[in-house]
Formats: structure tokens, sequence, C-alpha cells
């Protein structure tokens, strides 16, 4: 068996949505949308802080589709686009996607998008890796763990490029590899356990 995984250190992520545009131009995501999110905790707004001035303090939140292993957006899907492969990655058949966006409702982690429009793109052009399906008007779209690149041995790009290396990519069903023991030594944790979800995306401070 194998559950590709990430891990993500929470104390080196400085907010730079480094991960977030790597993954846009890895997966040639449209105009508007992201696929993996930085959020700054406690504020409405993109680097804002918590607390009064001059005690304040600023911690980010990276956060796309987690891979649960319990996907309630795998449950409510109709017609089976959206599906678990064999490396525990949660994906999306676009041809089997009607728009119904019940998966949408069902993530707790608001980890997917929905092209309302024909998708765009400000470079005129489709961009990324060659082997990304391009999605049509009308289906949801999230995620993919790079599926391309790991299909090829390879890291998801937001691991690869993240600057303070805050990202440990591996798979959590062999106990040898990094990622493994990393969550076994820092206490890693999930979002929203309580969900019942099985997230396989883990943080510590």
């Amino acid at each position: 068996m194998t559950r590709l995984a990430i891990v993500i250190n929470k104390e080196r992520c400085i907010g730079c949505q480094t991960c977030a545009l790597s993954c846009k131009m890895q997966n040639n995501v449209p105009d508007g949308m992201l696929w993996n999110r930085v959020i700054t905790e406690g504020c409405d707004v993109i680097d804002g802080a918590q607390g009064t001035y001059p005690n304040l303090t600023r911690s980010y939140l990276p956060i796309a589709c987690q891979h649960c292993d319990n996907a309630a957006c795998q449950r409510v899907c109709p017609t089976g686009a959206t599906y678990k492969d064999d490396k525990g990655r949660v994906e999306i058949e676009y041809d089997k996607c009607i728009g119904c966006r019940m998966c949408m409702a069902a993530c707790p982690y608001n980890a997917r998008v929905f092209n309302w429009s024909e998708p765009s793109r400000e470079a005129g052009f489709n961009y990324g890796d060659a082997d990304v399906p391009v999605r049509p008007k009308g289906v949801a779209e999230k995620c993919t763990l790079c599926k391309e690149r790991t299909d090829r041995g390879q890291e998801p790009m937001c691991v690869q490029n993240c600057p303070f290396e805050a990202r440990i990519f591996g798979d959590l069903d062999d106990p040898d590899s990094e990622i493994s023991r990393v969550i076994r030594e820092k206490h890693a944790y999930v979002l929203l356990e309580e969900q019942g979800t099985q997230p396989k995306v883990h943080y510590f401070n």
C-alpha cells in the first residue's frame, strides 16, 4: 500500500505564497482560482496580525485538499467523479463531473473551486505541465498532489519550491519514511480531526 501525504512545518511558513503560485503554474489553474491557499490565521486579510501593538503575532496556515482517507467529498459524489487512487490521493475524473457541487458542500476544508465560466488565463494560453488535463467550464477542481509529477516519482511543486523547506512529502504507509518519522517525533496534527475525515495532510509547530 501507498498513502502519499504532506506534513507542513508552520514555524517555517512565512506566508510568501510560493506554494500557491507554484501550484497554479504547474497545474494550469485559471485566473481567479487557487488550489493551494495560505491563510493568515485569525485575520480577515492577508498578512494581518493578532493582538494589540506592540504585542502582535502572526501565523500562517497553508491549506488545500487534505486527501482524506475518509473523504466526505467522495461519499457524496453521485457519479463517482471523485475517487481515491492506488496512492491514496483523492482525485477528480472531470468527464464524470456534472457540476452539482455536492463535493464542495461536503468538504469541511473549503478545498475546491468551480469553473463557473469558460476558464481564462491572463497569459492567453495554457501553461504548466503538459500532462495536466485542461478542465472545462462546469466542473469542480482542486489539489491533486501534483498527480502527474508524483506519478513520475517527483515531489509536488509546492514541496519542491518552498524556499524555507516547510513541506515534507512522502508515504505514510512506510514507517521509515521521513514524513512518518516527522509526524511521530513532532506530534503532528490534522485539521478538524473531529470531522472524522482522516486527512493525510499534517501540521506541526
